[in-house]
């Protein structure tokens, strides 16, 4: 067999390297050019492929925007090709008679967010928008509230949210307070592609821009505050960490707004650091993300851990279970019963919503108490633009809790909601443990589990899931499923490239994550409410119809 043939830099590649030198402002990337260019021409194998994948082609609208490592050329995150993004977005809202409008910028404490924000201002206010940028990092969430609330044409928000540290992303948002959604991001996509066409000095700018103090935060708490009453229960012992990302100075306001003791917060993540030193990933879902958090609060004997994610719009919660207090963190689909639970308790009326990969347990809550619920794809982008929305999440720890100020996740809002029903068990002499034995007992066990792989080559998913839909599973979990390819859409749900396998007591959906590269298989389990009352035997059964899926599916996708 002949060896692989290694990449080579050909002259058309180099040309178009040249030209990209040659219109880059960032002496940074320019050196990093130079240094891969170097090597290559030495015969360094990783430099060459670095060079052929970064000059591939252009970053392409994802999970409502675009995300990818910090880099030179233009399949990479860099001034280049955020001023291409930010033109591309001024073309598109002057197309949509939206010129003159305030266009909302925030950024997170990531590599070189405040100097893309920065260019994204003064290309704004060069085409003739109010453009108003945030004066510090500032969470996602508040950023999405000030678009309404600044009666904004459209948002940017400079965040890889829990990506790895050398990723750095652009996410968009519209006048209505949500991301961005289809057909929107192929029209902003060929106006970036037209700016690309030109030169980026003939981009107009300006720094004519506001920056924004504490106004805006201000106002976002404000909001805050109303979600908690002031007769609400508020004694709570608890440990908070913002992952070294930007959620501390607005949990701990919010926290003081609604009259709950401050936290005891994990020194050693408190400060924005986009090195994020103490974790491998900085996702709050990753194992060992939240191990410091938990042995503070096995230290302090405090009721439950908090952990928001670097740009605070996750919420992840950990709790104590059982005599020995054994820490064990609450998966997405776990609190998002409980806050959907929570909300239809105290009343509150609309529709309830979660995505296709979350658990079917919300939608039979809603039943039980008159709600109407939609099921939608996966990401906020979908879930907040549910008309009458009155609670909507995501199993990956995105919860919307006040979606009429804040269409989107929001982990800040998220802990107010999770310390009031935290603290208001606490008085009753129960736990959020013993809250979700009370909701499996009236609704049934519904287990939920993930297997995910990570992978270094993107083409690995696309075989997978072509494997998928060539032979999929007619059996899982020793019952009958049905096969429904989501990428041909549906009454129900626009086209994704997704595969659910659904029977009488399992469910599965297949997909590429939209923000790593990772193959995400969503894995559900369901028990009676009639055969759940023995909690223990229900989810030792649930639990090893989850492993016996998981198996199965492993081998199905050829990952076994």
């Amino acid at each position: 067999m002949m060896p692989a043939q290694e990449p080579r830099l050909g002259a058309e590649l180099r040309t178009r390297i040249a030209a990209w030198r040659e219109q880059d402002p960032d002496t940074a990337t320019g050196l990093a050019l130079g240094d891969l260019l170097l090597k290559a021409d030495g015969g360094d194998a990783a430099a060459t492929a670095e060079l052929v994948d970064a000059f591939s082609g252009p970053l392409t609208f994802g999970t409502a925007g675009l995300r990818a490592p910090l880099g030179p050329g233009p399949a990479r995150m860099n001034r280049v090709v955020v001023s291409q993004a930010a033109a591309g977005l001024a073309g598109y809202l002057r197309s949509q008679q939206l010129a003159g409008g305030r266009v909302l910028i925030g950024f997170d404490a990531r590599y070189n967010s405040d100097i893309f924000a920065r260019d994204t201002a003064e290309i704004m206010a060069g085409n003739g928008f109010e453009a108003m940028v945030v004066g510090e990092p500032t969470p996602t969430p508040v950023i999405a509230f000030g678009i309404r609330h600044y009666g904004c044409v459209a948002a940017v928000v400079v965040t890889a949210s829990h990506n790895p540290p050398q990723d750095n992303g652009y996410k968009v948002y519209l006048g209505d307070g949500s991301q961005i959604i289809p057909p929107v991001d192929g029209l902003i996509a060929a106006e970036i592609a037209r700016a690309a066409a030109g030169d980026l000095a003939d981009i107009a700018r300006s720094d004519r821009y506001s920056v924004l103090g504490d106004e805006l935060l201000d106002a976002y708490l404000d909001r805050i505050a109303s979600l908690v009453p002031a007769t609400a229960r508020h004694d709570l012992s608890w440990v908070y960490t913002p992952l070294h990302g930007v959620g501390a100075k607005a949990v701990a306001a919010a926290v003081r707004r609604t009259g709950f003791a401050d936290a005891s917060v994990v020194a050693e993540q408190v400060q924005p650091d986009p090195a994020f030193p103490t974790v491998a990933f900085p996702n709050p879902e990753e194992p060992g993300a939240i191990d410091l958090a938990l042995a503070q609060a096995e230290r302090i004997g405090a009721d439950l851990v908090v952990a928001n994610d670097p740009d605070a719009d996750r919420c992840a919660v950990a709790v104590p279970v059982g005599p020995d207090r054994e820490w064990r963190m609450l998966r997405g689909d776990e609190l998002g019963a409980l806050l959907g639970d929570d909300a239809l308790r105290r009343g509150v009326t609309g529709t309830f919503a979660c995505s296709v990969v979350s658990s079917s347990l919300l939608a039979t809550m809603a039943a039980a108490y008159g709600q109407p619920f939609v099921t939608t794809l996966t990401g906020f982008k979908w879930i907040g633009r549910v008309p009458g929305l009155a609670f909507g999440y995501e199993e990956a720890l995105g919860y919307c809790c006040d979606p009429t100020a804040v269409p989107d996740k929001d982990g800040i809002s998220a802990v107010v909601r999770v310390l009031a029903l935290a603290a208001e068990l606490k008085a009753a002499g129960c736990t959020l443990s013993d809250r979700l034995d009370e909701i499996a007992r009236t609704y049934g066990v519904h287990a939920t589990d993930q297997l995910a792989v990570r992978v270094s080559d993107l083409a690995l998913i696309d075989a997978a899931m072509a494997r998928l839909r060539a032979n999929p599973p007619t059996e899982l979990g020793g019952e009958a499923v049905r096969v429904l390819d989501l990428s041909l859409g549906s009454a129900d749900l626009p086209a994704t490239d997704a595969v659910r396998l659904s029977g009488d007591r399992v469910t599965v959906v297949v997909r590429p994550s939209g923000t790593e590269p990772k193959l995400k298989c969503y894995l559900e389990a369901r028990i009676p409410a009639d055969q759940s009352q023995d909690l223990a035997v229900a989810r030792v059964e649930a639990r090893g119809r989850l492993e016996q899926v998981r198996e199965e599916m492993a081998l199905a996708l050829g990952l076994g």
